[in-house]
């Protein structure tokens, strides 16, 4: 949610930070801005809608100057506008911020200013940290040390940039709480700022992520970063490998469709180096300086949100297969709030693309505190995530920028499948032939999954039967049950129908009554341990009139005679078969998207990282 970008060095910083902006548009936002100190003075556009109103509005009234900060914005106090577009000025017009986050307590300090006559130009609640700063300058006459008091006086979780007149050559950024990430990139007599990676990245790799509780000034040639306290900070630099041309477009319409060709190749991706084929053995060396003695723990939670959690259920059914210890999954942004009953000898798995996912960090946190051993699958490297906890998975997946999750639902799915046979070979619960048989299972997926591709053209055709619809309903059992659910806010996200997901053994209690010709049915009837019961299912909705759409494995002629349409998938060993059968429904949900005219890419009010509550 919102974008942050900032700018120091020899270029133009206007172009650097619409280009960076751009890069984030993924984000989701409804307003733009751009500050930047042009001989001496702060000139700021900005204005509501997509960067293409706020670039041509400098094109009208250009801007100049080395040093710069921009904005865009996710509406959450005051209504999408120009006039609450960042970033925000002062009343001085020598201090401006922008800020990603929600002040908790912003109406005890609007409050407490308007009574000293400082008067408010928006209705959001990031303009109290400007004129909060301006007042603690003027009382000290230290930008740092106002910057700071500003800080600690704000509740919540915050990202905050600031760019004043009265220093010329330096920007104040800070990090508070579990969300609004920050990220500073390294150059050659120049330095970024950004909320996320893919920023940033055409210009360096080097790459210092602010924790909570951190304070940043950043000059040309580099940063100084101290605690809230005044501490001095040693700086971590990080190099990010990922190609700045993996996050573009290239010859796809959308990202979206991009990401999920590329799912071959980081299915290929997650498994080099981490399984060997030839011993039939699993290396996790992420995980191993992570715990002595897997024995000692007697239970697993993972935890995450949205896409993340449809992996986690996955993950519970394959470790309990593989590693025979009970295993919970739990939405983050409830975990906390209900005094979760974690210990010394719990496992907390957190799941997420980002990593700053903040529902997601507060629960990591929580389970910290009670002395759980804590566990991350993340996307990006260095996230916070994945910092914090004891041990951690990387995806592998690569930047993903198109806002429905694709290829970093599918890298979790293997990640947790050899987090499986990993933690089962620790406890000593696999024998070697299931072990065997597990991992040579693993062999052939990257052409599984390319094989699923094949099937776009016909999935095209089954979109044209949904592009006018209102409402559907996705069944799935067992390991494919999640998958439904996945298929289900695929289409919801990107297209804007309604769709539900349930246990298909559940449709008698309750959904059962919404069938009937007008509400198309999508099955996931692969052939698994839980085929002949889904049988069963989808025959009941053809009883009822139901429209029949189904996933199922190539040359099933049973189910080949009962749906209205089927879309195949190859055969697959069933602890993997959510690999291959989400992918028909991702393609699926992008083809139905495409047909309604929807921006796949960046639907409505959706955010592609969400880090705040």
């Amino acid at each position: 949610m919102c974008g942050i970008v900032g700018y120091i060095g020899p270029r133009d910083a206007t172009a650097v930070i619409l280009e960076g902006l751009t890069r984030l548009e993924y984000r989701g936002y409804d307003s733009a801005g751009i500050a930047v100190l042009d001989e001496g003075q702060i000139e700021i556009r900005r204005d509501s809608g997509k960067l293409e109103r706020l670039k041509s509005l400098i094109q009208q009234c250009p801007l100049h100057g080395n040093i710069g900060i921009g904005h865009t914005r996710w509406a959450t106090h005051g209504q999408p506008s120009a006039r609450n577009a960042h970033p925000h000025l002062g009343s001085t017009g020598t201090i401006t911020v922008v800020h990603n986050g929600i002040i908790e307590n912003q109406l005890t300090i609007k409050e407490e200013l308007s009574r000293e006559g400082i008067r408010f130009n928006s209705d959001t609640d990031t303009e109290v940290i400007v004129h909060l700063v301006e007042k603690e300058f003027r009382q000290s006459g230290d930008l740092a040390e106002a910057f700071r008091k500003t800080i600690l006086r704000l509740k919540g979780s915050h990202a905050v940039v600031m760019l004043s007149s009265e220093e010329p050559e330096t920007l104040y950024t800070a990090r508070i709480g579990h969300g609004g990430g920050i990220v500073l990139g390294k150059g050659e007599g120049e330095m970024f700022i950004a909320s996320d990676i893919p920023a940033i990245l055409s210009h360096t790799s080097d790459m210092i992520f602010l924790e909570p509780g951190q304070i940043a000034v950043v000059g040309k040639t580099g940063a100084e970063l101290y605690t809230l306290s005044g501490k001095i900070v040693e700086e971590r630099v990080h190099h990010v490998a990922w190609e700045a041309g993996s996050a573009e477009k290239g010859e796809y319409q959308h990202f979206m469709l991009k990401e999920i060709y590329e799912q071959p190749q980081v299915a290929v991706d997650t498994l080099s180096g981490r399984v060997d084929f030839s011993s039939t053995t699993v290396h996790l060396s992420d995980l191993d300086q992570s715990v002595e003695n897997l024995d000692r723990y007697n239970r697993m939670v993972i935890t995450a949100c949205g896409t993340a959690s449809h992996a986690g259920m996955v993950g519970k059914v394959l470790i309990e297969n593989f590693a025979r210890i009970p295993v919970e999954v739990d939405i983050a942004s409830e975990f906390r709030y209900r005094d979760p009953i974690v210990d010394g000898n719990t496992i907390v798995l957190a799941i997420s693309q980002s990593g700053e996912t903040a529902d997601t960090l507060a629960a990591m946190a929580e389970a910290k505190q009670r002395g759980a051993l804590i566990w991350s699958i993340v996307n990006v490297v260095g996230s916070q995530a994945m910092r914090s906890a004891h041990g951690s998975l990387s995806m592998r997946a690569g930047p993903e920028i198109g806002v429905a999750s694709t290829k970093a639902y599918l890298a979790p799915l293997l990640d947790l499948y050899l987090l499986g046979l990993w933690m089962g070979k620790q406890r000593g619960t696999l024998s070697e032939e299931k072990m065997k048989s597990a991992v040579l299972a693993l062999r052939n997926i990257p052409e599984l999954v390319a094989s699923c591709l094949y099937q776009e053209s016909n999935i095209r055709k089954v979109a044209k039967r949904l592009e006018q619809v209102s409402h559907c309903l996705y069944l799935g059992r067992g390991i494919n049950m999640p998958t439904a659910y996945e298929g289900a806010l695929k289409l919801k996200e990107i297209s804007y129908i309604h769709a539900e997901a349930y246990p298909a053994g559940e449709m008698k209690h309750g959904p059962i009554a919404l069938i009937d010709k007008d509400m198309p049915v999508i099955a996931l009837v692969p052939r698994d341990p839980w085929y002949e019961k889904m049988l069963n299912q989808v025959q009941q909705v053809r009883a009822r009139g139901g429209y029949l759409i189904v996933v199922a494995t190539e040359g099933d002629d049973q189910i080949a005679d009962i749906a209205d349409e089927v879309i195949w998938v190859p055969e697959t060993p069933w602890r993997l078969s959510p690999v291959t059968t989400v992918v028909p429904l991702q393609l699926l949900a992008y083809h139905t998207a495409v047909l309604r005219g929807a921006d796949v890419d960046q639907p409505r009010n959706l955010a592609k990282s969400v880090t705040v509550e």
